[in-house]
């Protein structure tokens, strides 16, 4: 059986980019093509094990085997040595990738505490990257059996031929983007704390005493 998000692309997303853009042609119609989801490990320096850690965390989460990324240059003033692991990443395609983003948008992102949508923004070329902080907001991860924080970047690589095309895909995939006044409730908050400080009466120091 193919993935529910899978079949939610050809059945229903597909027609309406359609009717968005006017693709007529199957095969220039934007797609996902793969997920990439990358770890730079903190503390890999000072201790190899972390990234041993990570890897196995990341493997958790992704359902695949990462990789070990390793340093390609040494820079002896953060004792950093070529070669030396510093991180682990593991690319998802076809239905795991289908499946990994399902559970991105409608279980782990939804778990964030004060999640208010994430940031629209792509790399220009339809591509679209999101960090998360820690691992912890995965199900996969138990939090009594993890020894340190780890964040990630998670990247969705597309056939679009411009953000527009990915956006609006990744809209009806169900990524919650951030609407239009989204962080007001936050801006008006730090607002209202300098306009309360600003308003704050101004006690004058008392005068010196004459000798």
């Amino acid at each position: 059986m193919a993935p529910r998000l899978k079949e939610k692309y050809h059945s229903e997303i597909k027609p309406k980019i359609k009717a968005r853009f006017g693709i007529e042609n199957d095969y220039a119609m934007p797609r996902l093509v793969k997920i990439v989801l990358n770890m730079g490990v903190n503390g890999a320096v000072e201790n190899k094990a972390r990234v041993e850690q990570a890897a196995k965390e990341l493997a958790m989460i992704s359902g695949q085997a990462p990789t070990i990324r390793k340093a390609r240059v040494a820079i002896s003033a953060f004792k950093l040595r070529e070669g030396m692991p510093i991180g682990c990443a593991v690319t998802l395609r076809r239905d795991r990738m289908w499946e990994f983003a399902d559970r991105l948008i409608s279980i782990v992102l939804p778990r964030i505490r004060d999640f208010r949508g994430v940031k629209d923004k792509l790399d220009g070329r339809g591509n679209y990257t999101l960090g998360l902080n820690e691992q912890t907001v995965f199900p996969e991860i138990e939090l009594d059996k993890i020894d340190f924080t780890q964040g990630m970047d998670i990247t969705f690589v597309t056939t679009a031929k411009n953000d527009e095309e990915a956006r609006f895909m990744l809209k009806e995939m169900g990524m919650p983007f951030q609407t239009a006044g989204a962080d007001e409730p936050e801006k008006k908050k730090k607002k209202k704390k300098r306009s309360a400080a600003a308003d704050a009466p101004v006690t004058a120091a008392p005068a010196a005493k004459a000798e």
